[in-house]
């Protein structure tokens, strides 16, 4: 499909420009996630709410590739997944009901990303879930919570335990499923995301040398989301995020449309 179908030009007029500096880095996240190869085909989501409208929220086109994503292809829901614009495009909103229920429960949380891969799912299938063996893992562990696996995420009844589950953290893992990562802001969703999958592929790896594993101090736990702040100088993913803006601008700046 070419990427010029995928814009619709006469949208930007018709949105804030709030609701389309959100769209377009929300575009990013999703370029981004391709990028970096953590994209399953069509069947993730990532969504943010839009300014000064609580109940609706921007997603992907049920159908498009992350790499396809562009501003004015995202489509803009309500609380149910249904979609409120006149986009051409479908949604998928059972895929939605995790996105939903977070959203409606958090009102810190902006953005929402949703990942399998294959480390991600790896981890979650581990009885003892993410392990103190690396830098970026502490940063995890400072807050994180876990769900079991009910199924593929359709019902409005899990809502209420995934919500339990996640309560004040930042990062869930999705026991046999995958990882989620919330944020205040697009950029710190995707930075959160980005230690996430580190920590799990670096876990993986770890454990496939067989050799006995070396485990950090939990009171170095316990102090991570000091130092993370220190590191980010209290900026969290923005410190990284016009980076890598500029990393997609020289790839493909089609996403900005």
């Amino acid at each position: 499909m070419p990427v010029a179908s995928l814009i619709r030009p006469e949208l930007r007029a018709r949105v804030s420009a709030e609701e389309w500096a959100l769209r377009v880095d929300l575009a990013a996240c999703y370029r981004l996630v391709a990028h970096h190869g953590w994209a399953d085909l069509v069947f993730t989501h990532i969504s943010a709410r839009v300014p000064g409208a609580d109940a609706h929220f921007l997603i992907n086109p049920f159908g498009l590739l992350f790499s396809e994503i562009t501003a004015s292809s995202l489509v803009k829901v309500d609380q149910d997944g249904r979609a409120v614009d006149d986009s051409p495009w479908p949604v998928n909103p059972a895929g939605f009901v995790i996105h939903s229920a977070i959203h409606a429960a958090r009102g810190d949380v902006h953005c929402v990303l949703h990942t399998h891969t294959a480390n991600g799912i790896a981890v979650s299938a581990q009885a003892a879930g993410v392990l103190a063996i690396s830098q970026q893992s502490i940063f995890v562990l400072s807050s994180l919570g876990y769900h079991d696996y009910e199924g593929v995420a359709l019902r409005d009844d899990e809502k209420p335990r995934l919500v339990r589950d996640l309560a004040g953290n930042t990062f869930l893992m999705l026991r046999n499923h995958g990882l989620l990562t919330v944020g205040e802001r697009v950029a710190d969703a995707f930075l959160a995301m980005y230690l996430f999958e580190t920590t799990c592929g670096i876990q993986i790896r770890a454990q496939s040398g067989g050799g006995e594993l070396i485990h950090v101090h939990p009171q170095i736990v316990a102090t991570a989301q000091q130092q993370a702040a220190q590191v980010t100088r209290n900026l969290g993913g923005m410190l990284a995020w016009p980076g890598l803006l500029r990393l997609l601008d020289r790839q493909d700046p089609s996403f900005r449309e």
